[in-house]
């Protein structure tokens, strides 16, 4: 009864927390020239700290750029408790309402003439002379002089029907191919802002539906139709600009820039410095999309400097492409990229992820914790017997496996104990057992978790998926492993056959001229040799021979296919020792000086690696296959093993270090597994490298390989 009351009550609490979110109410402001945090703030009768919590691209005493619109929150969230109360549509005032304003929106500057007064100066602007005085406060004490400049303040006018007032949105519809960042691009908003006012998105994905419906601030000007023919920027007057050079430069005549910015009639005519507003060319509205665009965030203290470098445009290609850069640049920007750029950084799925130096990065004052969940099998080892326990150890795959794994994480520890961060762990041998993993799970708190590494065995992986889903707490398969229902949550850090595949056919199309290929595929492979015939339909196919206590192919039939007037590139497709055996065999027999032939594979899988397969003919044959990992020298890390535990690590320890040593960085950056992946490109260590996607079905998947060949008895990374 206890449970099914703190259940009742946890479901309430969600509850009465999706109706604050739903009930929250924003308005959008267009920062205009001059205009400061604390002077909108007052506008719409909130704080800095409201308008900063919905507005996650500026900081607090930063100068607001022109043009930038901002999510104004009506009734925002407590400083001191950070809730959101619910507004309802009778809390709002009118816009007719509203207190007067008493700080300036902003600041004209006037230079005095001759006879003018300041009692003349203040009716000219509608203001009074204590109004003057207060910003030009040397009044105070000295006269009014021929040529002085004063500051002049402007204030809001009260109008009832302001487009920026509360509530005034449109409804965007997703076209094809559009993306959250091309969205946020053509309608000059920050993904920040996007998201505060569609809360519907998800924070762990991308995804977004052709036709859906989302919110979007509506500009000063009229409907969304209007707004698309009517984009405009703000652009800085240089010294000797005039309107001819304007006409020039912008195609627009003099009526219509004067028409835009009435101030220039004020101040007699274009000035060095001014600030005026001009329109922007329209963009077709399905011009910006993934495939013509790729995008970038601006992140926090970037310069166009450094911007220019890392994305290889120059300054002037990069304000052609993005005039809004004209104003300067904020963290939280959508810049738009030419689809074939490339430079110092990683696209997935149109977007530019950065490389981040993790190790530059990291917060010491996170403090991750990690469970282990992995199948030691303690209670099949006699601890006191040495010698029973190393010949278990040999026998059983399982035990070596988590050994190997757990031994590499621990070095992985140490490493991130000397950053400064300090970690909570905790350990336990779920003794490849469904029902002693339920058992850990039952008596440990989960939420308290920032990830769980392992188990190993598919059942207990779903097993914790699951109770570590409702805590929102990633959990790491540092091994292959399958499932049959989804596992939103699970990062699957072993690459997938099929991406191996296609990363092996990619390299394939750049090597690929007039070679003579040939496919030899068991019955079980079939699929994949059809796959393969999509890429390379010229290619000629051999046929299994497959008798009882053997399997191979016809030598006659082989020895009609090969050609000496071209390479001859052979793929084999099998799980099988004894094919993959008896074909090395053969094609190292038939690589002669007059034919020529190499070996390669989309799948290098346990068969291969089998002892009655010869490396000397595998080498021999410049055998080359996709890879999860490659091959480790004697760097800091593997001197650091030897050192602690008197043994070379296996590719086992390896995996476990380097699997454990980014999820520790990564957390040590930002202590959420689920958003750093979205954020960061790849990632590379001692044999493994990590870049986790997100799939529609079934958690995050690693995208990353490495292309190997066995070289004169070595095996080496080939960098396409």
């Amino acid at each position: 009864m206890n449970r099914f009351l703190k259940n009742t009550f946890a479901l309430l609490v969600l509850l009465m927390m999706g109706c604050k979110v739903m009930a929250q109410k924003f308005a959008t402001h267009q920062v205009k020239h001059g205009e400061t945090l604390e002077s909108i703030a007052k506008q719409y009768q909130v704080t800095p700290y409201n308008i900063l919590t919905y507005n996650k691209e500026i900081t607090s005493g930063q100068e607001l750029t022109p043009n930038t619109i901002l999510v104004i929150p009506l009734q925002g969230p407590s400083e001191n408790t950070g809730e959101v109360p619910v507004t309802t549509g009778e809390d709002i005032e009118e816009p007719g309402e509203l207190a007067t304003q008493e700080e300036p929106i902003g600041f004209t500057s006037h230079r005095v003439r001759r006879k003018e007064t300041l009692y003349g100066i203040a009716k000219q602007y509608d203001i009074t002379e204590e109004d003057i005085k207060r910003y030009n406060q040397d009044l105070y004490s000295a006269q009014l002089k021929k040529r002085m400049v004063l500051r002049i303040p402007k204030y809001r006018e009260i109008d009832p029907n302001d487009p920026n007032d509360p509530g005034n949105f449109d409804m965007y519809t997703v076209a094809p191919k559009e993306t959250r960042w091309s969205i946020a691009h053509k309608n000059g908003i920050t993904l920040d802002s996007l998201l505060t006012l569609n809360p519907e998105l998800s924070r762990t994905s991308d995804y977004l539906r052709e036709g859906q419906e989302l919110k979007i601030p509506k500009k000063p000007g009229g409907m969304i139709e209007e707004q698309e023919t009517q984009l405009y920027i703000s652009y800085t007057v240089p010294p000797k600009m005039n309107f001819y050079q304007l006409k020039q430069q912008f195609g627009i005549d003099y009526d219509e820039v004067v028409r835009l910015n009435p101030e220039i009639v004020e101040r007699n005519g274009l000035k060095e410095g001014m600030v005026i507003r001009l329109p922007e060319q329209k963009l077709d509205p399905g011009e910006i999309n993934t495939d013509n665009y790729i995008f970038y965030e601006v992140k926090p203290k970037q310069t166009l400097f450094s911007l220019t470098r890392k994305l290889g445009l120059s300054y002037k290609e990069l304000i052609l492409l993005n005039p809004d850069l004209q104003n300067g640049l904020d963290a939280g920007m959508v810049l738009k990229l030419p689809k074939e750029q490339t430079g110092n950084f990683e696209v997935r799925n149109a977007l530019v992820l950065d490389k981040i130096d993790l190790l530059d990065s990291v917060n010491i004052e996170n403090r991750p914790k990690v469970m282990f969940l992995l199948p030691f099998r303690l209670d099949r080892l006699d601890l006191g017997d040495r010698e029973s326990v190393a010949s278990a150890i040999e026998k059983r795959n399982d035990v070596r496996l988590s050994l190997g794994l757990y031994s590499g994480a621990l070095i992985a520890l140490d490493s991130i104990a000397e950053l400064g961060i300090s970690v909570d762990v905790k350990t336990f041998d779920n003794q490849l057992n469904l029902n002693t993993t339920k058992e850990i799970l039952g008596r440990e708190n989960l939420s308290d978790l920032n990830a769980i590494f392992g188990p190993l065995d598919g059942p207990s992986l779903k097993e914790v998926a699951i109770r570590a889903a409702g805590n929102r707490v990633p959990v790491i398969a540092p091994i292959r492993v399958q499932s049959d229902i989804s596992l939103p949550n699970v990062f699957f850090s072993y690459t997938p056959v099929e991406v191996l595949r296609e990363r092996m056919l990619t390299y394939m199309d750049t090597l690929v001229t007039d070679q003579h290929i040939v496919i030899i595929a068991d019955e079980k492979h079939k699929p994949v040799q059809n796959f393969i015939l999509q890429r390379f339909p010229n290619a000629d196919t051999l046929e299994i021979k497959k008798e009882e206590k053997s399997i191979g192919i016809d030598l006659e039939k082989l020895a009609e296919l090969l050609t000496e007037e071209k390479d001859n590139w052979v793929f084999v497709e099998t799980d099988d020792f004894r094919l993959v055996s008896s074909v090395s065999s053969i094609l190292n027999s038939s690589n002669t000086e007059e034919i020529k032939v190499r070996m390669f594979t989309t799948n290098k899988n346990r068969a291969f690696e089998n002892e009655v397969v010869s490396v000397s003919h595998l080498s021999n044959l410049n055998f080359t296959y996709p890879s999860v990992h490659r091959e480790v020298g004697g760097n800091a890390f593997v001197k650091r093993y030897q050192k602690r535990f008197g043994s070379a690590p296996d590719r086992f320890a390896v995996r476990g270090f380097d699997i454990m040593y980014d999820l520790l960085l990564k957390l040590a950056y930002r202590n959420d597994l689920f958003v750093i992946s979205q954020i960061i490109g790849e990632t590379e260590y001692n044999g493994n490298k990590f870049s986790y996607e997100k799939d529609a079905a079934s958690g995050y998947f690693n995208q990353s390989s490495y292309i190997i060949s066995y070289d004169d008895m070595q095996i080496k990374e080939i960098k396409p």
